[in-house]
């Protein structure tokens, strides 16, 4: 069957449903809006079902994952029962040491499933430069998407029993629909099991009515931060600027690291914002993942901003783990740089990961230092004099954005060029020429940043008027946000950002 394309609308609806069997199920993808609508329709009539609703749902999920990974997603149902019979093992354990050892075999199942399939050609690597070409011919081919995410997920589980702040589930299905359910699985937020699981077997399901309008408002905004500005400015501009720096000048260089600062922010935050709207559609609440990063007036603000499930995971896993700030200054600040590292290297198999991690830790390690030695430094804007504040929001977002660079660049080689040509050819005279031929894309750099730096009551009071708006207008909106899309899409769908993590 084929649509009529004579004005280019059939194409363009085509586009996004971009109905492909091999294609992954992505949120912002027409096929995806699809299903779901149908997958709603059948969900409501398991209300009042639990054990059919978590049989749906499950089912759906793996669908989901199939979609993204193939038959890879026999590793998250491997991963579901390796930790639920852990689990087991480890609340039942009499001794100490036995809860210590199984403990120890959970993280060593997921850290091994992650070392294999993320960080396999890493070491090839490396191995292959120490020792010569050749050394080593095996390579890895595949990373299952967001495997980074599910297994920090599962951990998080086992280590919760192991210090005895959560009772182990009896049921596996009800462990599977966890660590499966679809809207948070591939890119998060990072869902603890304590704050998730009590939802799991509610009878009946309750979606109230602020429920339903807030998921649709974050679904709709989060379609408008990836599909609209993320997707747009990362195809016209900032992708052609970190492929060929030298083609460009110092003043195309710098806006394009401030534009992949806002591409990553409305690519991740748009995804969570749509991962948490349609877990409200079905009756479940995530926490918040993003608050305004950019408004960050210290180091240590922003990591209570950007992703705050990975840094709270991180921070309450690795970083009190290692003795957090329970062993003395200097111990802190190691802790401090020690978990970042490992936090950049979770990212991804690279140095380039590694060198951001390990600017953001001696940058946290610093202003810890700073707040120590100087009378009065604070550790978040809030507590500032408004100067004071503003001067530290510039210093902070700058620092950031040159975390950024190294995070995007495809090699240090890049990251170099970029930095010669900001400080050696910035050309301030062609800034009008360039602005001029790239105004849709400032346009949107400008509106993105505008509505990010807005007062949150500002945001509150958009999400209260969607969440309690008729029904007919809500989905007016999301007619016209889908029109927006459909008006600016490209003819390939824009993976997430973090699909890769």
């Amino acid at each position: 069957m084929t649509l009529p394309a004579t004005d280019g609308i059939g194409e363009k609806l085509l586009a996004l449903l971009d109905y492909d069997a091999t294609s992954p199920l992505i949120f912002s993808s027409g096929l995806f809006l699809f299903l779901f609508a149908g997958f709603l329709l059948l969900y409501s009539a398991f209300r009042r079902a639990p054990m059919a609703r978590i049989v749906y749902v499950v089912l759906f999920s793996l669908y989901f994952y199939y979609k993204s990974s193939g038959i890879y997603f026999l590793l998250l149902i491997f991963a579901a029962t390796s930790d639920f019979l852990i689990a087991q093992g480890i609340f039942r354990a009499r001794s100490r040491t036995a809860k210590r050892w199984l403990v120890a075999l959970s993280v060593a199942v997921n850290l091994g499933m992650l070392g294999y399939f993320k960080y396999t050609n890493f070491l090839i690597d490396i191995s292959n430069q120490l020792f010569g070409q050749g050394f080593l011919e095996f390579r890895n081919i595949f990373l299952p998407v967001g495997i980074s995410f599910f297994v920090f997920q599962s951990m998080s589980y086992t280590i919760d029993i192991y210090r005895g702040q959560l009772r182990p589930l009896t049921n596996w299905l009800d462990y599977l629909f966890y660590l499966s359910f679809f809207p948070q699985l591939v890119a998060g937020p990072i869902v603890r099991a304590r704050d998730f699981i009590p939802q799991i077997r509610q009878n009946p399901v309750v979606i109230t009515r602020e429920m339903f309008g807030t998921g649709v408002f974050l679904i709709l905004t989060g379609l408008f931060k990836k599909a609209i500005i993320s997707d747009y400015i990362s195809l016209n501009f900032v992708d052609r600027i970190f492929d060929e720096p030298l083609l460009y000048t110092g003043f195309e260089c710098l806006m394009g690291i401030y534009g992949y600062a806002l591409q990553i922010y409305c690519d991740f935050s748009g995804y969570s914002d749509m991962a948490i709207g349609i877990a409200l559609l079905l009756g479940f609440r995530f926490p918040k993942n993003f608050d305004a990063p950019y408004k960050s007036a210290t180091i240590t603000e922003f990591w209570r901003r950007w992703h705050i499930s990975l840094s709270s995971w991180l921070r309450d896993y690795l970083y009190i783990s290692l003795g957090g700030n329970r062993k003395g200054r200097l111990r802190t600040y190691g802790n401090l740089l020690l978990t970042m590292l490992l936090g950049g290297l979770w990212h991804g198999a690279a140095v380039r990961f590694i060198l951001w991690g390990g600017l953001h830790g001696a940058a946290l390690a610093l202003h810890k230092l700073w707040m120590a030695v100087v009378p009065g430094a604070k550790a978040t804007g809030a507590q500032m004099h408004w100067w004071s504040r503003a001067a530290g929001i510039f210093f902070t977002f700058n620092l950031v954005c040159f975390g950024w660079l190294m995070f995007r660049a495809e090699s240090m080689q890049t990251v170099t060029l970029m930095l010669h040509q900001i400080f050696s050819n910035f050309n301030a005279p062609m800034i009008p020429q360039v602005l001029a031929g790239y105004a849709g894309v400032f346009a949107l750099i400008a509106v993105g940043y505008l509505l990010h730096m807005l007062p949150g009551r500002v945001d509150a009071l958009a999400q209260r008027l969607v969440a309690h708006a008729p029904l007919v207008l809500q989905v007016v909106m999301a007619a016209a946000m889908i029109w927006c899309v459909m008006q600016i899409k490209s003819s390939d769908i824009q993976p997430f950002i973090y699909f890769q993590f």
